[in-house]
């Protein structure tokens, strides 16, 4: 457990741990806290699902998110479920950027969550009774509600929010945010710009990336992250198109030294379903367009299930009503795993070996500064049609064709060296540091002026 000291250099305060709060909605939300367990004082705290948290309020979150999942699940499979999922998505629909203007009314959605803190006390609990004690700590939320409630019931120490999305709706910001003191950490440009017309004052605005996996760049020479990109770059690029054609600027960003002599695995594609269990028909065509490659040996599928049982158990009746059971274990996996956190440790091991990313443009988007190409299944809610574009700008995502012809669309990629490009494009103009920078942002808690994000280019990523 890291210990909650602090100490003071030159009239600055520096901290060993923080806070660290997050929610249990879908993955994302947890996805970012994860990277920062390392400096979680006593250890990453769910809001809606933690020791000791009131019937009362247990009550609201599950009947929160039992909504959503709910909806997200059934828009696909029905006429009426997709009108149902647009009118949901209606009301936390992020407005257009432009023409730039006063953004900072408070929507329905946002009032909605002040009720549910001031009138039935959510959160109430949590910063009353059990971050008590440390309040001199920073905090550290993934999601708005607790960096609302924490400003609601007092909590003294410094306040932060990480962003999950390339862009923002208008309840991720309080409802007086001129008078906030609540500081944002932004994954991209566009969320730096999008808050200042919510009215968040400048100086509680942070560049700092989406929170990364260590385990998946190591330090600040990101040898873990060029390695891995090297044996990649090798898989998506079978006749060497891209690295001729590139090799200036693979030299210059990446270095010969991490491009092996021959692939150290065989070329691996994982399609990974998001939080509610939506999409697994994707992964449905999937395997049954790739079969022929897997037995062939031409292609290594990986299906992530992530916690949920259900999603394992389709995917396991498809490799079965696609005679691949010889397969599983080797040219088909299932990963599947009862916690979350065991979920984020696998998940991340994986990825090192992984050579595309098939999902929807959730906060996985941001996975492609790992130098991920990532195939995006269709967004589910406005705020992943904003990942889809941030993801085309940056240049790390392909929208996907037709899934029952991946054996021929995906093969004709990597033969061009298309996926190799936004691979390395992914690299290159996405954020990798999100993680050291908020955490040395938020654990020195100085000079918070000289660490703003000055903004000279609001289209920059």
């Amino acid at each position: 457990m890291v210990k909650s000291k602090k100490k003071k250099e030159e009239g600055h305060e520096h901290f060993k741990s923080a806070w660290v709060v997050t929610v249990d909605m879908g993955y994302g939300h947890q996805r970012a806290a994860y990277p920062m367990h390392d400096i979680a004082h006593k250890g990453i705290i769910t809001m809606n699902n933690y020791k000791g948290l009131p019937r009362s309020e247990r009550e609201l979150w599950i009947k929160s998110r039992e909504g959503y999942e709910f909806v997200s699940r059934i828009q696909a499979r029905s006429v009426i479920g997709k009108y149902v999922f647009e009118l949901f998505d209606k009301i936390q629909e992020i407005p257009s950027f432009y023409p730039r203007r006063d953004l900072s009314r408070p929507n329905l959605q946002l009032l909605q969550t002040y009720a549910m803190i001031e009138r039935q006390g959510l959160g109430k609990h949590l910063f009353t009774k059990v971050l008590v004690e440390n309040q001199h700590l920073p905090l550290l939320c993934t999601f708005f509600l607790p960096a609302f409630a924490a400003e609601h019931y007092g909590y003294e120490g410094e306040i932060y929010c990480q962003v999950c999305d390339a862009d923002v709706s208008r309840t991720w910001v309080p409802k007086d945010p001129k008078r906030s003191r609540i500081k944002y950490l932004a994954p991209n440009k566009r969320v730096v710009e999008r808050l200042k017309l919510y009215g968040v004052k400048e100086e509680n605005i942070f560049f700092t990336g989406f929170p990364l996996p260590k385990e998946n760049i190591g330090n600040a020479d990101l040898e873990i992250l060029k390695k891995d990109l090297g044996a990649r770059l090798l898989n998506l690029d079978p006749h060497r198109l891209t690295l001729h054609k590139f090799g200036h600027i693979i030299n210059y960003h990446l270095g010969k030294k991490y491009i092996p002599k021959r692939a150290a695995h065989p070329l691996t594609l994982v399609f990974a379903v998001g939080g509610a269990g939506a999409q697994s028909d994707i992964g449905e065509a999937i395997i049954k367009s790739l079969r022929q490659r897997i037995l062939g040996g031409e292609l290594r599928l990986h299906l992530i299930a992530g916690v949920r049982k259900e999603v394992k158990d389709f995917f396991e009746e498809q490799v079965k009503k696609n005679t691949l059971e010889e397969e599983l274990g080797r040219g088909v996996r299932i990963f599947y795993e009862k916690s979350k956190l065991d979920y984020f440790k696998k998940f991340n091991e994986l990825l090192r070996k992984t050579d595309i990313l098939w999902t929807k443009p959730s906060e996985l988007s941001f996975y492609t500064a790992l130098g991920l190409p990532i195939i995006m299944a269709p967004s589910v809610g406005s705020q992943e049609d904003f990942n889809r574009t941030w993801l085309k700008t940056v240049g790390g995502g392909i929208s996907q064709d037709d899934p029952r012809y991946a054996d021929e669309w995906l093969f004709d990629w990597i033969e061009s060296g298309w996926l190799a490009r936004a691979a390395l494009n992914g690299f290159i103009e996405a954020p990798i540091m999100g993680t050291y920078a908020a955490q040395r942002l938020v654990l020195t808690a100085h000079d918070h002026e000289a660490e703003r994000i000055e903004e000279k280019s609001p289209l920059a990523v």
